[in-house]
């Protein structure tokens, strides 16, 4: 008796880590800890790769609804505006895509990303980094050169643009895992479409 209490609570505490760090749903992660047999990681990337595969199936579908949601930091000294778009009305009623707004608002707030994506960077913004990271390995071995400004890139990548950032409340997911999990727990294609964030004193 006490052996399968003990299973339980550990395929409990399993569910809630999974849920945690994918944002999948209860009987997803179930499903998917049962199929591996209760291995977390292995888990982890069977949710992600399916999710990732329900959002590329649901990208090309329009979202005409949703709704703009704000943050203001204490102190009214950052504010944010972020534009966030769903199928249909009964979605962006939804609370957990109202919860996903409120997050990536205040994510905008707290990380300050240049960028949404990697597709909408700025060249001149691209190629001044460039310059400067050239500049940094100018003394290294050139045929290793390009390789260290690609990692360094990557790395850089990863701060400004929104998708690409890890997620405030939990570092082990991306904004995108976070987005991905969403389209798949709700079945609707859900976009980040636009965002404007404020800081008193910044330009």
């Amino acid at each position: 008796m006490a052996q399968n209490t003990m299973a339980k609570d550990k395929s409990v505490d399993q569910v809630r880590v999974l849920r945690a760090e994918t944002g999948a749903g209860i009987m997803d992660c179930k499903r998917a800890l049962a199929e591996t047999k209760g291995d977390i990681q292995a888990a982890k990337e069977l949710l992600r790769k399916r999710g990732f595969e329900i959002a590329r199936k649901k990208a090309g579908r329009a979202a005409k609804e949703g709704q703009v949601f704000s943050y203001i930091h204490s102190g009214g000294k950052i504010g944010v505006l972020v534009e966030i778009d769903c199928e249909t009305d009964f979605v962006a009623r939804n609370s957990e895509f109202q919860q996903f707004g409120r997050d990536i608002a205040m994510q905008i707030a707290a990380a300050n990303p240049l960028f949404l994506s990697r597709e909408e960077i700025d060249p001149k913004w691209l190629e001044h980094e460039k310059e400067i990271f050239r500049a940094q390995v100018k003394d290294k071995p050139a045929q290793i050169q390009d390789q260290i400004i690609r990692g360094k890139l990557e790395k850089r990548f990863e701060e400004v643009c929104l998708l690409d950032q890890k997620f405030i409340k939990n570092e082990d997911m991306t904004v995108q895992n976070l987005q991905t999990g969403l389209i798949s727990k709700l079945g609707e294609n859900v976009i980040i479409r636009r965002f404007r964030r404020f800081e008193i004193g910044v330009e």
